[in-house]
């Protein structure tokens, strides 16, 4: 395959990943950091469409291995997130290169697919046979991508990722069917997480080869590793919910573990608020959070209780929160959000969850993942908005320089660019503590 041909000399289009973004010139290193540049969109569409990858990959492969009546559309999910990232490929690099991607990606998931039907059939030569393709497979889209990026990215460093990549989903399902499913949805949120690594890694090397099409903007700054993460744990928490709450309806064996993969994206959560606002303001943040994830549980009680009544009073309960939440946000960035978009925004979370669910109890699977998926990305928004929010209140914070040189390594590997969560974090917010307490208790003060 000659991969040159076909990539490096055909222009980029900027259609899918910049959309509405405004042209006007950004000059980072001066001007007032932002999470809107077209760099930070690029990243942001890749966040999104590998992690979803991840999620719906390792969802898939545990459907089939129960059997499960929703098995085939979610392996159309995950082919339509497939398509979703030819498309992405297709619009940098051209229709060829398109082409060539939607071959090997969509070649990958079928060895793991192989890889689920040898286990149901308990054939290791057909198992080790899929793990023989995949091993190859890492090795012909790691050249891809070397070639892709003119070597920005170098083959020996992407095929180890990729290995980490398939042995993630590998794990995830042999822990499964091995009944360890707390191991099982460990392996499942390592495999989300690391994508998000893959994200920065491949945008970054896009935007250095591209610099004029990306209006010399970065995808790899203080301000957006910041949305980058909550796009990470909101997404995340979307997606947990949605499959806890299947669990919850189906009596399944794995329902524990799902539900307290849910509890420590939740504290992952709080512990960003705390590290911000302090332990009050923690423990604030988690009382509400982890109330509306109760009112999902008792929502999928009463479904199972056929009580209607039971049902109503938990949607009632999640039309408070989102009062309450929103108003909370809007206090604490001093009114760059407003709690009535707010709210808007919070019950759109809520339709789409309960939406989701409640094609799943009546079996219409093609509205489930329709709504999974809407519910899935949907999540970015709030990401947006909230690290948008935080950058514009603080904006000393978030004044880090990158380096202009990208080092030579594999997707995910340009953690030296950026800088970690915590200082992200801390950075962001540390100075503005006594601001954001005092912004917690007059909200509280208000509430009671």
């Amino acid at each position: 395959m000659n991969l040159k041909k076909g990539l490096i000399a055909i222009p980029l289009s900027t259609s899918l990943f910049l959309g509405g973004v405004a042209t006007t010139a950004f000059a980072e290193d001066h001007a007032k950091p932002t999470v809107t540049t077209p760099a930070s969109e690029l990243r942001t569409s890749l966040d999104h469409l590998l992690s979803e990858h991840a999620y719906l990959a390792v969802e898939t492969m545990r459907k089939g291995a129960e059997g499960a009546g929703d098995f085939e559309q979610a392996s159309r999910a995950l082919m339509a997130n497939a398509d979703d990232l030819s498309a992405a490929i297709a619009s940098v690099y051209g229709d060829e290169a398109g082409k060539q991607f939607d071959e090997m990606w969509k070649g990958h998931i079928g060895f793991f697919v192989d890889y689920v039907k040898a286990t149901g059939a308990n054939d290791e030569s057909k198992k080790q046979e899929a793990l023989d393709n995949l091993a190859n497979y890492k090795q012909e889209f790691s050249k891809f991508l070397e070639t892709a990026t003119e070597e920005r990215l170098e083959a020996g460093a992407l095929a180890e990722g990729l290995q980490m990549h398939v042995n993630q989903l590998i794990g995830a399902f042999d822990a499964y069917v091995a009944g360890d499913y707390e191991k099982a949805y460990e392996y499942e949120r390592e495999a989300i997480n690391h994508m998000y690594m893959v994200s920065k890694g491949l945008s970054s090397a896009i935007v250095q080869q591209f610099p004029d099409k990306f209006e010399n903007t970065k995808a790899v700054t203080p301000a957006n590793d910041l949305r980058s993460h909550l796009n990470h744990l909101l997404t995340e928490h979307a997606g947990l919910a949605m499959m806890a709450m299947q669990n919850g309806i189906d009596g399944s064996e794995d329902f524990e573990a799902s539900a307290q993969a849910l509890a420590n994206n939740t504290e992952d959560l709080t512990a960003a608020i705390s590290s911000v606002y302090g332990e009050e303001a923690g423990a604030q943040f988690k009382e509400m959070w982890s109330g509306h994830i109760g009112n999902f549980v008792e929502y999928v009680k009463a479904t199972g209780a056929n009580d209607e009544e039971k049902k109503q009073a938990v949607l009632d309960a999640l039309a408070a929160y989102k009062a309450n939440f929103s108003q909370f946000l809007e206090t604490a960035t001093d009114g760059r959000l407003k709690a009535d978009a707010l709210s808007e925004g919070l019950q759109m979370h809520v339709d789409q969850l309960v939406g989701t669910f409640d094609s799943y109890v009546s079996e219409d699977y093609d509205s489930t993942y329709t709504n999974l998926r809407e519910a899935y990305a949907h999540m970015l928004n709030p990401a947006k908005g909230l690290s948008s929010a935080f950058v514009d209140q603080f904006p000393d914070k978030f004044m880090g320089e990158m380096p202009t040189e990208m080092p030579k390594t594999g997707l995910g590997g340009t953690a030296d660019q950026g800088i970690s969560l915590t200082s992200i974090l801390l950075a962001g917010f540390a100075a503005s503590m006594a601001i954001a307490m005092l912004a917690v208790r007059r909200f509280s003060g208000q509430t009671k």
